[in-house]
């Protein structure tokens, strides 16, 4: 049976909490890169200084 998160290459192996071996995860609605809802957000990344 094909699971139909499945993002359509067939070839799809999702585990018990959305995550594919492709490295998408199942938001809810489709797969996708973005972190499952309730991920702690990766700290902003400050600029480089010219100046540095």
């Amino acid at each position: 049976m094909e699971d139909p998160r499945c993002c359509g290459t067939g070839t799809c192996i999702i585990n018990e909490d959305g995550q594919c071996w492709c490295g998408q995860t199942w938001d809810g609605e489709r797969m996708c890169f973005a972190p499952p809802p309730g991920a702690a957000p990766e700290p902003p990344t400050e600029p480089d200084d010219p100046d540095a």
